[in-house]
């Protein structure tokens, strides 16, 4: 009791990702630029899909949930990591600390359930484009949000409060720039094998749900593929699949090699750049992958354009 009390009103120091760099402010300047560049794009997709008729299709306002997804998922982590670089503090709050760790693995758990939600409106669209508006009408499309929302919650609220309540009575410096599930366990005096079990089962689990939903839908979308005659056909079958694809290689594969590969194949070092790929990259590369191969988005964003250098003029 002693030890959960003392290590709810001690601050933990985030040792950052700056500490071991020869140029600490070149990354600082480059992370700022990919945060900004992160929160535009993604804000650009949702104005973008709200404003033009042809992008108000299932498909889009699963990418405008994704979008909303990225700018919370980036601004959980990257603002606090700036911030204490600026002003050269390191200090987070049990309080602060617990708040992050919810946020991240909510906003990660439910954009996994997501993006696996999403291979299914592309099976739908591919195998079955006749009853595409049926099968993926707006209650589907609702339920498959609040489905990613719900998944990802409970992820948070399941693992935050018992990996919170180890007593951390050992060193209180976090080697990592947020708090990380990993990372904090290292501080615990207690034994958390048992709890590192239990976590490795739940994210092969929460792997497993989306990653089977994900695999059956491109096997059928495979095959689907193979017998059309037209290559024409084929072509666009392929480029509407595989900017999803893509996006849920890199967000799953980083995810995988942090939960999933034992620790003794990786490094704190290596963890912090991998942790730094998928929750400052990614963010980044999601809206650039469907946007930059996407005629309808660079289409709807030239409209726009359009429409304000006209009211300029």
């Amino acid at each position: 009791m002693e030890w959960s009390n003392y290590s709810m009103y001690v601050d933990f120091v985030l040792l950052g990702l700056f500490s071991n760099t020869r140029f600490p402010w070149l990354l600082f300047a480059l992370i700022v630029l990919v945060f900004v560049i992160s929160v535009a794009s993604n804000t650009m997709m949702i104005i973008l899909i709200h404003l033009d008729s042809r992008l108000h299709t299932p498909m889009y306002f699963l990418l405008s949930q994704l979008s909303i997804m990225d700018i919370l998922y980036i601004s959980t982590i990257v603002p606090k990591m700036l911030v204490d670089q600026m002003v050269d503090q390191r200090a987070i709050s049990f309080a602060g600390c617990t708040a992050q760790h919810f946020l991240y693995l909510t906003l990660a758990g439910a954009e996994f359930f997501l993006l696996g939600l999403m291979s299914y409106d592309r099976y739908v669209a591919i195998c079955n484009p006749l009853r595409y508006p049926v099968l993926m009408n707006r209650k589907v499309c609702l339920l498959i949000v609040v489905a990613a929302w719900l998944g990802g919650s409970i992820d948070g609220f399941l693992l935050t409060p018992v990996t919170m309540q180890f007593p951390f009575c050992a060193s209180r410096e976090i080697n990592h720039f947020f708090c990380e599930v990993p990372a904090l366990l290292k501080l615990s005096c207690m034994d958390t094998s048992a709890y590192e079990t239990a976590m490795y089962v739940c994210c092969i689990m929460m792997l497993l749900i989306p990653f089977s939903v994900i695999s059956a839908s491109y096997t059928r979308i495979l095959i689907t593929v193979y017998r059309m005659n037209e290559a024409e056909g084929r072509k666009k079958a392929v480029a509407t699949c595989s900017s999803h694809m893509v996006v849920v290689s890199l967000f799953y594969g980083a995810a995988m090699y942090t939960y999933v590969l034992p620790h003794s194949y990786h490094t704190p070092e290596q963890d912090k750049a991998v942790s730094a790929f998928y929750t400052i990259l990614t963010p980044l590369l999601n809206p650039l992958i469907y946007s930059l191969r996407n005629k309808d988005v660079t289409g709807a964003l030239q409209k726009v354009l359009g429409r304000c250098s006209s009211s300029g003029r």
